[in-house]
């Protein structure tokens, strides 16, 4: 994660989901609803990883999905941040010893936050988001 005087202003996301229940796909996209408001920190969802700055991840990573995500991650211009939420994509989850798993999303992409819950609640989601941000903010200002 690179600080950048634009990263900082609004979020672009992309929402992957990597192989979990879509319990945490679910609460995702709950996370952008009027209720929640998230254009606010003036965070908005895209439909293509090109135009992202935030990669927000969820499941663990299947062996079908992993050329998948490091494509998905390639095609994110750079500085970008990842944010991976849910058990199932920090530790495997409740899959974690399954044949099918390459493992958590750590071990394919580096991760910048980790949100955990089984699902992630959108209130973790967004207090996710902001700490990554203030974490940039004073990485902009100390350099």
């Amino acid at each position: 994660m690179k600080p950048s005087q634009t990263l900082g202003k609004s979020l672009w996301a992309f929402l992957f989901n990597s192989g979990s229940c879509n319990g945490c796909e679910i609460e995702m996209v709950a996370t952008v609803t009027p209720r929640y408001d998230v254009e606010r920190f003036g965070i908005k969802l895209v439909g293509s990883p090109r135009h992202a700055d935030l990669l927000l991840i969820s499941g663990p990573v299947t062996r079908n999905m992993a050329p998948r995500l490091k494509r998905v991650y390639a095609q994110i211009p750079d500085p970008k941040i990842v944010i991976c939420c849910g058990v199932c994509g920090i530790s495997g989850g409740a899959f974690y010893d399954s044949y099918n798993l390459i493992g958590p999303v750590d071990q394919i992409i580096p991760v910048d936050m980790y949100v955990p819950g089984c699902p992630s609640r959108p209130e973790a989601i967004i207090d996710g988001v902001v700490k990554v941000l203030a974490r940039l903010e004073a990485a902009e200002t100390s350099a």
